[in-house]
């Protein structure tokens, strides 16, 4: 697989690349895969002010009711439903371990449970080692533990990138991923949204070239790579670094109008 530059893809919207991208929309049954921060909503300061828009609900609402929609993210499952207020939708957490499919599918996953009372015990020296850090915030995730610094002075985020290296270092069955301004410890098993994605797809018998899936992380990466020449797969960003997604919107708003545009073709005579 040959992964290109995201400023050198093309753009979903425009004219020439639309129809193109869109295939899979037009050709038959057609499954969407939404990332949620970033993608859906803003990155915001503080993880618990990432609430959905209305009319972005409203646009994913009226999709969900058209084809199955699932939201793939790094959050626990429970906080990013309660965002989406939304109970027609599939949710997959954690970055892929713990996953319940859209309504009707029966569709259920969750791993790395073993690993919980290890993430019990690095939540709680994360917050001792990093409480005088102004700024910081550590989260508790089910399956994860996240420590954001986009509050943090720029001077200090050298010392909490060393603290967590230095944590991370004491639990080897943990891995260390960085996201935009968060750094993450979770599982180190083999799985990831790209393998959630594809056990979806066996799981409700979609073939990947019916699937559209958008996000804007490092972390959608993989599912990018799962549906790599088969599936149609569009990043979100503005900022040049390596993909392997086939297409590129700018920013939210034009994720909405991409959705929209799906709405659209979904139900053509809708108005």
């Amino acid at each position: 697989m040959n992964l290109q530059t995201t400023l050198a893809l093309p753009l979903a919207l425009d004219r020439e690349q639309i129809d193109v991208c869109l295939a899979p929309v037009q050709t038959g049954p057609v499954a969407v895969f939404l990332d949620y921060d970033g993608t859906l909503t803003p990155i915001v300061a503080r993880p618990d002010e990432a609430v959905l828009s209305d009319a972005m609900r409203d646009t994913v609402q009226r999709l969900a009711a058209r084809c199955p929609v699932t939201i793939v993210t790094g959050r626990d499952i429970s906080v990013v439903r309660a965002f989406v207020d939304l109970d027609v939708l599939g949710y997959v957490g954690n970055h892929g371990l713990d996953i319940v499919g859209p309504p009707g599918s029966h569709a259920r996953k969750e791993l790395a449970v073993e690993f919980l009372s290890v993430l019990d015990d690095v939540e709680s020296v994360l917050r001792s080692e990093l409480n005088s850090v102004q700024g910081v915030l550590v989260e508790r995730k089910r399956f994860s533990v996240s420590t954001h610094f986009r509050l943090v002075a720029l001077d200090k985020v050298p010392h909490v990138e060393s603290i967590v290296a230095r944590v991370a270092s004491r639990y080897p069955l943990l891995r260390r991923e960085h996201g935009k301004k968060v750094l993450e410890l979770r599982p180190d098993i083999a799985w990831d949204k790209g393998s959630a994605v594809a056990w979806l797809l066996r799981t409700l018998d979609v073939v990947p070239a019916a699937v559209i899936y958008i996000g804007d992380d490092l972390t959608d990466e993989h599912a990018f790579e799962v549906l790599a020449d088969v599936g149609t797969s569009i990043v979100v960003t503005e900022e040049d670094r390596p993909t392997a997604a086939q297409w590129r919107v700018r920013d939210i708003g034009e994720v909405q109008l991409l959705l929209e545009r799906i709405n659209a073709v979904l139900l053509p005579d809708e108005n």
